[in-house]
């Protein structure tokens, strides 16, 4: 039985004790749904708040992935999107055998990060 891929986009920021900071990863998500042709776009915090990786990766298999591609949405390669978020990602995946991910990326070197600079830059002198 061939069964359909369901793909899902989680997206992991580090997590902060600041709600206000923790409010940023939902609309970025709500905002990636919008733009792109995922149905699935869940989100997580890495540490200090939730939803966790865990709870994260459980709500893209309850609507229904069984594909989840993880994106670590911080700015470079450190320690949390080299190791501790795959190794999180993997323990979370160990619950669900039939399912397979994969991990992208930080955001990185890419020219609109230099523009996105430069447009802040531009409102502060405003």
């Amino acid at each position: 039985m061939d069964m359909k891929t369901q793909q899902a986009l989680l997206l992991i920021d580090h997590g902060s004790t600041r709600d206000d900071a923790n409010e940023l990863l939902p609309k970025v998500a709500r905002m990636v749904k919008e733009m792109s042709d995922f149905e699935i776009v869940c989100y997580a915090h890495m540490e200090l708040a939730e939803p966790t990786i865990q709870q994260g990766f459980d709500t893209c298999i309850a609507a229904g992935a069984n594909e989840v591609i993880v994106h670590p949405y911080f700015l470079g390669p450190g320690r949390h999107s080299i190791s501790d978020i795959p190794r999180m990602v993997a323990e979370a995946a160990a619950k669900y055998p039939g399912v397979s991910y994969s991990l992208t990326e930080p955001l990185g070197l890419d020219p609109k990060i230099g523009e996105l600079i430069l447009e802040r830059v531009r409102e502060s002198l405003r």
